[in-house]
């Protein structure tokens, strides 16, 4: 292991903006799974390229590998490979558990009430037709119902993370460097997983893992080179450009949300980045998200003091309780759409079942944060 990585990573402090970026993630994934919501109209992929997942699976790379890297070298690599499997089989079982009662509600409420269209909506006619053989899918993750697509990219790139991990110990540029090379192969070669019954995966595991690759290379060396971007950040003409393409992001997605602005926009720009490439994360995406990390790392600190306003701590919790959140989530964003469905669908009603499901999900965040702290203090009492 690079001893120089040894000293950075027991040294590097806990990071809010970690808890707080996977927080916003988390809440603004609630409300892009709710079909149209105006709600949703606030989240990060209305105002530029990127969107919520970029965010969620650059952070969930950074904190991962930052927990594994400290693990590694406070107890050993293979004690580090060994917890990462158990993580991954948390999130595996998480998902199953999930997968399962998710499309079974489905099937439940299509049949139960006047809503059947809801069933390949949230594309689980293969479970109506052929349930078992769905199910084996399920287990192999080649079953693809709505919204639980980004579970499933999380499993893939946790599996893969011990690699990962002993590359960015060892030879961190060149872990990059094959990512990349990695990227660029899937892209040119069309390469991605199956699912089924047809189709590919909503994300492409050998393109999405350029962003899980980067979070955790920031983790790393990020302390190492922090001198270097201060430096980059200093610079004005790197400033201006970076906000200049934000708002050319902003510019070229409200063109497509807002008609008349669309009128106004060259076709061959429009053409060019205006196709929402989610399966295989477009370069101009991952610029957009460079460009939002560039300044927002300016913008808010490490040891910003509003990190720990009181405003801000259920995301901050959300955040920290990750993975229950999502699950919350998942079931929240289909019984708010489900509400909208059948009842009143007016803006008011749009307002309240998004309000009511992040306050559902901040209350399972804290409920999960107690819990485990009173599982704490019991085995602290036991061992005393």
């Amino acid at each position: 292991m690079n001893p120089t990585t040894c000293a950075e990573v027991p040294a590097a402090n806990s990071d809010l903006r970690i808890a707080l970026l996977l927080g916003i993630a988390n809440w603004f994934l609630f409300l892009d799974h709710i079909p149209h919501n105006a709600v949703s109209a606030l989240t990060l992929r209305n105002f530029g390229f990127s969107g919520a997942t970029d965010l969620f699976v650059f952070v969930g790379g950074y904190a991962a590998v930052l927990i594994s890297a400290r693990m590694s070298f406070e107890r050993g690599y293979v004690v580090a490979a060994t917890r990462i499997f158990k993580r991954v089989w948390q999130l595996y079982a998480a998902y199953i558990v999930l997968f399962v009662i998710y499309v079974e509600l489905i099937s439940y409420v299509a049949t139960r009430t006047a809503a059947p269209e809801i069933i390949s909506e949230f594309n689980i006619t293969g479970f109506i037709d052929h349930p078992i053989r769905t199910l084996i899918y399920g287990l192999f993750l080649q079953a693809k119902p709505l919204n639980l697509d980004v579970l499933q990219l999380f499993i893939v790139l946790m599996a893969v993370q011990p690699v990962v991990l002993l590359g960015l110990l060892y030879v961190p540029n060149a872990t990059l460097a094959a990512a990349v090379t990695l990227y660029v192969a899937a892209r040119v070669f069309d390469w991605n997983l199956a699912s089924y019954p047809d189709g590919r995966w909503y994300f492409n595991p050998f393109c999405w893992q350029l962003l899980f690759v980067m979070g955790g290379w920031c983790a790393l060396l990020g302390k190492r080179y922090a001198h270097v971007i201060r430096a980059l950040q200093a610079i004005p003409a790197l400033r201006a450009a970076a906000l200049l393409y934000l708002l050319f992001a902003l510019a070229v997605v409200a063109s497509g949300n807002i008609p008349a602005l669309g009128k106004m926009m060259p076709t061959a720009l429009i053409d060019t980045f205006l196709p929402d490439d989610r399966e295989d994360i477009a370069p101009h995406r991952i610029l957009h998200f460079l460009a939002l990390t560039f300044l927002f790392t300016l913008l808010v600190p490490r040891d910003w003091a509003h990190l720990r306003a009181h405003a801000l701590q259920p995301i901050v919790k959300c955040g920290e309780e990750w993975l229950a959140v999502f699950c919350a989530g998942v079931f929240l964003s289909f019984a708010a759409h489900f509400i909208l469905i059948t009842g009143p669908n007016s803006l008011a009603m749009q307002i309240a079942v998004s309000i009511a499901g992040l306050a559902a999900m901040t209350g399972v965040a804290y409920y999960v944060s107690w819990s485990r702290h009173q599982d704490y203090k019991s085995a602290v009492g036991a061992r005393s």
